[in-house]
């Protein structure tokens, strides 16, 4: 996952390839719940791992609920099964709705003292309709802040008083579907000796999620009746049974990233389309219903039980005017597929945007407008019109609004005509549904070898370019080459191999070298399974890694192994001839340089950290033997790039530089920068 503050999208080209997706947020908390107000254990297969399903796997150790979590997807609930939760406690649920409006309704059911909130902007969503409705029942709940808002203190330590019961329990159905599902999540715990009905008041928005709630209760054995949505009947006598084993399907509104990627982008390497692994046309999720939208703008949509193809249609795609009451969530998708769309857009009966993890109505026109879009917005409708023509698009640093979907749906916008770049700042909060988004993205993205963005950081043995790059590709989200330890693996390699580093072994070692299983991943160096981090970093090691350098059929294996690293979504390479040889085409290049003394004397420091002794004048003395042979010697000698901006960091410390390189990448970007890290 990205954890930086911005992550930048080069121009994105094509799409081909197969993705699988993460558990349904929406079916992963309701499933959870559900099996924790349940009689006996269930095993919970391809749960979503995510901020939202964690804040509710808290929750349930906090109220008395056995979690275990077995590794990978899998995780086995024991409900309270009738039992009495534990209280009091203070319950943190973050940004999950999913969480926070489920939980008050039961916990008030259950009986207990408790205290729920989350971060500032859940203290800005409503939930008074559904406190009313549990108030009405004579449940007492509390506001800790502002009424209507959470934070919450349900109040009930003598246990839960007599409920009113016998009439008809009214709740809006205009704001948000989450507070029905929540009293039919939960009115089952009081469902003894009558029947319990509730009614909606309003017109039910979001129905597919309410028919996504009566099936799983299905699942756990509360059948729930209902009058064309509007009045729905829990029979008396219900009670919550673990139906053992469940699986969650992976998440519709996840799929429709992807279902727009292969209506936008152009087939690459012989491969049709995207391929969707973890939901079907059949599934029970409302959002699949994109599909039928993503068909009218021009998709071509094919599909069976468990996966998805998508292949680019009608070109450009055709703009749509659609009611989206039955897909609030993946509509926001069609508001950036529009930008393709020959037409103006209009998504209608989407009020429900407004009360999200954000105004995600007034979210996406600002951020659409950066693009070059025109945008007319409404209390619940979005009207949007793309840019003209190509120049007309702008390069955009997108503010995500800490809302998950605005980062996932923008991501899209790197597929303009134009070849701009886009920024999206806050990256991990896609984390909240879908951790692994981006690495998703870029497993099936394409874009021109040349687009991809490199920055070479070279300079002298000691100089701190390793320290430096690897700090940079860290804060940019970037792929990291050192190139200085390609050369020690190929001689751990070589001398592995029994072969001597020298002219007469040259072609052996290079033959050795084309195949180098090399990956830097977390700070380590693998080769293969094996990590070599410590074992390539001697002093040996080093001299060993100058013999490779100085051999000329061996470079130039090594050079297309090296240029492998450069992918999406960008590359820091660290080494001698990163500038001048590997990518001269890099945009930026940043030669580091030190005094030998400075040098020796941080060598020095780093080896006796790692308790190897060491004297500062044989190191300065090797130091500047060194730059002597590696300037002089026939290829790739040492040398800042002509276009290189050179740096002597000699009383500077590694955060500076870092900071001053940043500094020079963000002066090269088109987009006016927002959210420096």
């Amino acid at each position: 996952m990205y954890s930086t503050a911005f992550l930048d999208l080069p121009p994105l080209q094509a799409a081909a390839g197969e993705v699988h997706l993460p558990g349904s947020k929406s079916i992963s908390n309701r499933v959870l719940l559900l099996a924790a107000l349940s009689s006996g254990t269930t095993t919970v297969h391809d749960l979503l791992a995510s901020d939202d399903t964690r804040v509710m796997l808290d929750a349930l150790r906090q109220i008395g609920c056995m979690v275990d979590e077995t590794g990978g997807s899998t995780v086995r609930i024991t409900g309270l099964g009738g039992r009495a939760p534990q209280s009091p406690a203070k319950i943190f649920l973050g940004n999950a709705g999913t969480a926070m409006r489920p939980l008050t309704a039961a916990l008030a059911l259950l009986g207990g003292e408790f205290e729920l909130s989350g971060v500032p902007r859940m203290h800005e969503r409503p939930i008074g309709d559904l406190v009313d409705a549990l108030r009405q029942l004579g449940c007492r709940i509390d506001y800790l802040g502002n009424d209507g808002y959470p934070p919450l203190r349900i109040a009930h330590a003598q246990g839960v008083p007599a409920l009113a019961l016998s009439a008809p329990i009214r709740v809006r159905g205009d704001m948000s579907s989450q507070f029905l599902t929540a009293l039919l999540m939960a009115l089952p715990l009081a469902a003894g000796t009558q029947s319990i009905v509730i009614e909606v008041v309003g017109e039910l928005i979001s129905r597919p999620y309410i028919a996504i709630t009566l099936q799983l209760l299905a699942r756990f054995g509360i059948v729930v009746e209902h009058q064309n949505w509007q009045r729905f009947t829990i029979a008396a006598g219900s009670r919550y049974q673990s139906p053992g084993d469940i699986h969650v399907e992976a998440d519709a509104s996840s799929a429709s990233y992807f279902i727009a990627i292969g209506a936008i982008a152009a087939s690459a390497g012989g491969q049709k389309g995207i391929k969707i692994q973890g939901v079907g046309l059949d599934s029970i999720q409302g959002d699949i219903r994109f599909v039928e939208a993503a068909r009218a703008m021009g998709a071509v949509v094919t599909g069976g039980p468990n996966w998805l193809q998508i292949e680019r249609g009608a070109w450009p795609l055709q703009a749509i005017d659609l009611d989206c009451n039955h897909i609030p969530d993946a509509a926001m998708t069609l508001a950036v597929m529009a930008l393709y769309a020959k037409g103006t857009t209009t998504l209608r009966n989407i009020a429900s945007w407004r009360v999200k993890e954000t105004d995600r109505i007034a979210a996406m026109a600002t951020e659409l407008r950066k693009l070059g879009a025109t945008v007319e917005e409404g209390a619940d409708f979005i009207r949007v019109t793309p840019p003209a023509q190509t120049t007309d698009w702008q390069a955009a640093s997108i503010h995500t609004y800490d809302d998950h979907r605005v980062a996932m749906c923008f991501s899209l916008a790197a597929f303009n005509p134009a070849g701009l770049p886009v920024r999206i700042e806050d990256p991990k909060c896609v984390a909240k549904t879908f951790p692994d988004y981006f690495e998703a993205l870029f497993s099936v993205a394409q874009a021109e070898t040349a687009r991809i963005p490199v920055i070479c950081i070279d300079g002298p043995t000691a100089s701190g370019k390793g320290t430096v790059a690897a700090a940079v590709a860290q804060r940019l989200g970037y792929r990291f080459l050192d190139s200085g330890a390609i050369y020690r693996i190929t001689a751990l390699a070589a001398l592995r191999a029994g072969l001597a580093i020298d002219a007469d072994h040259e072609a052996r070692i290079a033959t050795l070298a084309q195949t180098l299983p090399v990956r830097f991943e977390d700070g380590r160096v693998l080769l293969g399974g094996d990590d070599v981090t410590d074992t390539i970093r001697t002093e040996e090691a080093g001299m060993n890694a100058s013999r490779v350098s100085a051999l000329p059929t061996v470079r130039k294996a090594l050079v297309n192994l090296q240029h492998s690293f450069r992918r999406l979504p960008g590359l820091v390479a660290d080494g001698r001839d990163m500038g001048t040889v590997i990518f001269p085409d890099a945009p930026l290049k940043v030669y580091l340089t030190a005094s030998a003394a400075c040098r020796a004397d941080r060598r020095y420091k780093q080896l006796i950290s790692k308790g190897f002794s060491a004297s500062i004048d044989d190191l300065r003395a090797d130091l500047e033997a060194r730059d002597a042979k590696d300037s002089s010697r026939s290829v790739a000698p040492l040398k800042p790039a002509q276009d290189a901006l050179v740096l002597d960091n000699s009383t500077l410390t590694i955060d500076e530089v870092v900071e001053q390189v940043l500094a020079w990448w963000q002066e090269l970007q088109p987009f006016a920068v927002t959210a420096q890290g």
